[in-house]
């Protein structure tokens, strides 16, 4: 398992705020340097979402480069997110660098770019297209497939489980969604329902609420996102219900539930570093330097016996 200070003796010095108002945008970096970098993120409305922009900021300010941070004010507005990049284009940046919500509808604006040159990174969710510079990301399968492997040893065969997945389109938690699927039947469970929850922990704790009337002998839960599998647990527990429930990303939030006894894990992706070396990366595209065209960011499984020191690092890049 990756140590989680890596991060530290890479990028040094602790950050500053992360969060700055959603769809908003913020510069930061070198003043009238000759590199921009544009960053357009799902949303700014989240934690995880905020390591991410953390980790860009960083990264403009320890290169020098400008680096302008945007994103919707949530993962399912799409065209928010469209619009975006398209202002975020007309600025005419260095390089580009977006986490697209629905890779379908990004795509076409997208490949606008690729054609006039311009580099265009993608983190944390893939997307296929002509021209495209790099992804950095986590291998949402594995990803995925780390969960189900994780839930399958809290259970027995036979027994019933629940996934909750993203907005709809959205690639990365299908991609979770199906790797937790696959190993989870492999294992003899079965999956008695599978839910969009749109990341949201209101929306969650509904979705399961209805699952839980139609099921109420489900033994395990996989959520594609930390928000949703919070909002899982507040269900459960209006219930009297106390079932095994693993994330996925590694917020703070889920990481101090796993302490608390209530959440049974997450797969902890690095939002930090896509951040980071999204915007590094660009740099480098922008200056004309190779770059790998797949870059991995990692994940962590996350149970109670290495929370501590996950949450000790995550609260180190925050303060």
């Amino acid at each position: 398992m990756r140590k989680f200070g890596l991060v530290l003796a890479t990028t040094g010095l602790l950050l500053s705020a992360v969060g700055c108002s959603q769809g908003s945008s913020e510069k930061t970096g070198g003043e009238g340097g000759e590199e921009s970098v544009a960053v357009v993120l799902k949303t700014l409305s989240s934690p995880y979402w905020k390591y991410v922009e953390a980790g860009a900021k960083k990264a403009g300010e320890d290169l020098g480069v400008d680096v302008t941070i945007v994103g919707p004010s949530a993962e399912s507005q799409i065209m928010e997110q469209v619009n975006m990049i398209e202002d975020s284009l007309n600025q005419a940046p260095s390089a580009l660098v977006v986490s697209p919500s629905q890779p379908d509808t990004v795509v076409p604006v997208l490949e606008q770019a690729t054609q006039s040159d311009l580099p265009v990174l993608l983190i944390d969710t893939d997307a296929e297209f002509e021209g495209k510079t790099s992804f950095i990301g986590t291998e949402n399968f594995t990803a995925g497939q780390e969960g189900g492997k994780l839930l399958a040893s809290m259970l027995q065969k036979g027994d019933k489980v629940a996934l909750l997945a993203g907005a709809l389109g959205n690639e990365a938690m299908d991609q979770r969604i199906k790797g937790a699927k696959e190993v989870l039947e492999e294992a003899g469970m079965v999956v008695v329902a599978e839910q969009p929850a749109d990341s949201d922990k209101t929306k969650a704790m509904s979705v399961m609420e209805n699952i839980l009337q139609k099921n109420p002998d489900v033994k395990g839960v996989f959520s594609a996102n930390d928000d949703m599998a919070i909002g899982v647990l507040r269900a459960l527990e209006a219930k009297g219900l106390t079932i095994p429930v693993i994330g996925t990303d590694g917020t703070v939030e889920a990481v101090e539930s796993i302490l608390d006894g209530k959440l049974a894990g997450t797969i902890a992706q690095s939002p930090y570093d896509m951040g980071y070396q999204g915007v590094e990366n660009a740099v480098k595209a922008a200056k004309g330097e190779k770059i790998e065209g797949r870059i991995d960011s990692g994940i962590d499984v996350i149970t109670k016996e290495n929370a501590q020191e996950k949450l000790d690092f995550l609260q180190s890049i925050s303060k």
